[in-house]
């Protein structure tokens, strides 16, 4: 019985390693991207796509990663688009001696953070550009200015 060696046919031997899992997922967590994965591995992105298909634990990885990294950023939009506090230590100088107060800082909400929000998850009520209207449920709207009425808005214009 011979052992069964992985030929990498018709290309150079593959320069991916089992720990690139691990390396893969702490950059995602990072928010590392497809391109700089390629860049920290010295690979072409089109590397990295191919390993997400022939190695199941770095493409797990991956998605992992940028998963958790977008969730944890989502929170932290949230947060800031809410408002929110946490327990904070302010130390003084009494008489030489340290003073340790705890107190609570509290953060306003954020407009900007809770309309970024809101845009991208509610579009269709938050977004910037309206609805164009349809003309054909538009009433036709008759205006009637007498002569009259022109000399009277022309002479309070003066």
């Amino acid at each position: 019985m011979t052992d069964e060696v992985l030929i990498n046919e018709g290309g150079r031997p593959t320069k991916y390693k089992d720990e690139y899992d691990d390396q893969a997922y702490k950059l995602c967590l990072l928010g590392s991207t497809d391109k700089e994965l390629a860049n920290f591995f010295e690979v072409a992105e089109s590397t990295i796509n191919l390993w997400k298909l022939e190695h199941e634990r770095f493409s797990e990885s991956i998605k992992r990663g940028k998963s958790l990294a977008d969730a944890n950023v989502a929170e932290r939009l949230y947060k800031r688009a809410m408002g929110y506090e946490h327990k904070e230590d302010k130390i003084f100088n009494n008489n030489g001696e340290a003073l340790v107060v705890g107190t609570t800082k509290h953060y306003a909400p954020d407009t900007t953070a809770a309309i970024f929000w809101l845009k991208n998850r509610q579009p269709e009520l938050w977004r910037d550009k309206p609805e164009p209207i349809d003309d054909s449920e538009v009433a036709p709207v008759k205006v009637v200015i007498q002569v009259e009425d022109a000399r009277d808005y022309e002479r309070t214009r003066d």
